[in-house]
């Protein structure tokens, strides 16, 4: 027999993991149900990871400019790729410990696996197509598994992944995700991001504060194109003085791949063609749902 619940939730990000939160504190009997990663994409691989990269890089800005506050550093610093991406990483394992504790804390059940919804109130879920990819990420502890499962009602918070453009989907070797981006092996001496939204312009401030050669391709007027202009004014005055590179109202045609290298030819509003070469190449062109 199905076991039965007053709400089901499918997906375990922010939407899904607070709404879960608040129906048991208003007294319904609640499950969550999780294919990946307790805390969604934000957790693990989006908001938090990202900021915690971005954080590192401010530290390094700053010492690189301790003379500006009359402060004397003796030698130089340097960033360590490997322990960088590390306490990124870190802190994510950390925050998705803290969801299972507070799906225990307030009586959550965790069924981990695939939901797929077959009829009205009825949710099967099968084995994850998206296994555990991080030792520091293990499953939460007792949590229930394959099969059927009823509600009164259900939820849908499946977050989403990233978008590909035709011909130029991302392989995980030269042509990046956020994924990728988050955890590289080892940092690349030139860069190509395709897209100046909030992710693309994350990663492209991160990687220049490395030392990374950057370029960036926005098809749109302006870098940043759902902020004000005023914002988006002073954000390229200030990453265009950090030496990045940027083309706006352009597009990325084409990629050509190399052994260990990728060139996209960047189409510019007056219809000429540049070739740019860089070692990888980050596709920041947006997200679609999971559904």
């Amino acid at each position: 027999m199905a076991e039965s619940y007053d709400v089901i939730i499918i997906g375990s990000g922010p939407g899904g993991y607070v709404a879960a939160i608040r129906a048991s504190q208003l007294g319904f009997k609640v499950a969550i149900v999780e294919r990946e990663h307790m805390g969604g994409i934000c957790l693990n691989w989006g908001c938090i990871p990202t900021k915690a990269l971005l954080r590192s890089a401010e530290v390094l800005d700053h010492a690189n400019h301790f003379k500006d506050f009359g402060l004397v550093l003796e030698g130089t610093v340097k960033p360590d790729a490997k322990a960088v991406v590390g306490r990124s990483r870190a802190v994510s394992a950390r925050l998705n410990a803290g969801v299972g504790f507070l799906m225990k804390k307030n009586k959550i059940d965790i069924i981990w696996g695939e939901g797929k919804i077959t009829k009205p109130g009825e949710i099967v879920v099968g084995k994850s197509s998206k296994p555990v990819v991080e030792p520091q990420h293990p499953l939460p502890k007792n949590v229930k598994g394959e099969g059927t499962y009823t509600a009164k009602h259900i939820i849908i918070a499946t977050g989403a992944r990233p978008r590909a453009l035709p011909g130029i989907e991302p392989d995980g070797k030269l042509i990046w995700t956020y994924f990728e981006a988050l955890k590289p092996d080892a940092l690349p001496k030139s860069l190509i991001v395709m897209g100046s939204g909030a992710i693309g312009i994350e990663f492209a401030s991160f990687y220049r504060s490395m030392g990374v050669d950057v370029t960036v391709v926005e098809v749109m007027p302006t870098i940043m194109p759902v902020e004000d202009a005023e914002i988006t004014a002073i954000a390229r005055k200030q990453l265009e003085k950090r030496g990045l590179r940027i083309f706006t109202s352009a597009k990325v045609t084409k990629v050509e791949k190399g052994a260990n290298s990728i060139t996209a030819h960047v189409e510019t509003s007056d219809g000429k063609v540049q070739q740019i070469t860089a070692d990888r190449m980050i596709s920041a062109v947006g997200v679609q749902g999971n559904i």
